[in-house]
């Protein structure tokens, strides 16, 4: 079982324009859909896709349009009432795969609904192999929730607690490194803003530096890094080794969610046991599929390809940038 725990779901609409986004301009869509998102939930989407057991925890109450959406879609949720309804994002995608995204900020949760929320996860935890802690959090909660959680966790369970990973932005993604999680998914940019070390473009561009950024966060503590570089690929960067993964050619259709969907690539290489190197492959085809459907759509396992994606050791290219 995979658990996610997701504070600030929303219901991501996509609309596909025909053509480039243009300011200011009334433009027609080709296609628009709805569904209900947030990390956590679309790692559960991707996972219960490939027959994989997964859980979303979320707050959100029974009649609001995010929850009832989960229950059409038959994706496995718990949900924690609120009396206040969730956000929704808006993603415009245009034909060669660029995406603009805006965010809506989502309902505040009080302190009590902050801790039910933790409690909710640690509860659930028990047995589980993987718990992930994704996306942002909803306004005024402290940036050390996820670190509350992490703590929590390990807490209750001892050595019998689920691996914990660690998919945010910002603040939350910060204070989360000295909580030591298990992995950490950032893309390029978090990289960049969390270690100081060059910027999104550049990381991007040099997959050495970025493979360097990770390792100054293993140095720090955390067991394992999965830094996406969006078409390059992504790196991962453990204190065993340091690998670079580089995927096949696509038409990309739609960035929104493919980052979420190397994660759950990552995550169902580890539970068969797959080594480092293979687990980022599977991220790294799982992710690339995504990216080549259109709005949330996830691929299931069957339709990745991750012989397409070539695998590199960085161990000694990485020793000469510490």
């Amino acid at each position: 079982m995979i658990l996610t725990l997701t504070p600030n779901p929303s219901l991501d609409r996509t609309i596909e324009l025909p053509g480039p986004l243009q300011r200011g301009e009334v433009q027609r869509a080709v296609a628009a859909s709805a569904h209900p998102g947030g990390k956590g939930v679309n790692i559960v989407r991707a996972l219960t896709v490939s027959g994989t057991d997964a859980l979303a925890l979320l707050p959100g109450d029974a009649s609001d349009d995010v929850v009832l959406a989960l229950a059409r879609e038959d994706i496995p949720h718990l949900s924690l009432p609120i009396g206040a309804p969730l956000r929704s994002n808006v993603a415009v995608t245009e034909p060669d795969g660029t995406t603009t995204k805006v965010n809506e900020p989502g309902p505040v949760l009080s302190g009590a609904q902050l801790a039910a929320l933790l409690e909710l996860a640690v509860e659930k935890s028990d047995g589980a192999a993987w718990l992930v802690l994704a996306g942002s959090l909803p306004p005024g909660a402290p940036e050390g929730f996820y670190a509350q959680v992490i703590a929590a966790v390990r807490a209750r369970y001892g050595a019998a607690a689920p691996r914990i990973a660690v998919d945010s932005s910002g603040g939350p993604l910060a204070a989360s490194v000295d909580a030591a999680p298990d992995l950490l998914k950032p893309n390029a940019e978090e990289l960049a803003e969390l270690t100081g070390i060059g910027d999104g473009p550049s990381l991007e561009e040099d997959p050495s530096l970025a493979a360097a950024a990770a390792h100054s966060l293993v140095e720090r503590g955390v067991a394992a890094v999965l830094a996406t570089l969006g078409s390059k690929g992504a790196v991962l960067v453990t204190a065993d080794g340091s690998w670079l993964a580089a995927g096949p050619a696509i038409v990309a259709r739609s960035t929104v969610g493919a980052g979420d969907s190397a994660l759950a690539g990552y995550l169902l290489g580890t539970l068969r046991g797959d080594s480092p190197a293979a687990c980022l492959q599977q991220a790294v085809a799982h992710g690339a599929a995504a990216a080549s459907l259109p709005g949330t759509l996830v691929p299931a396992l069957h339709q990745t390809h991750p012989d397409a994606v070539t695998v590199t050791a960085l161990d000694a290219r990485l020793g000469e940038l510490s």
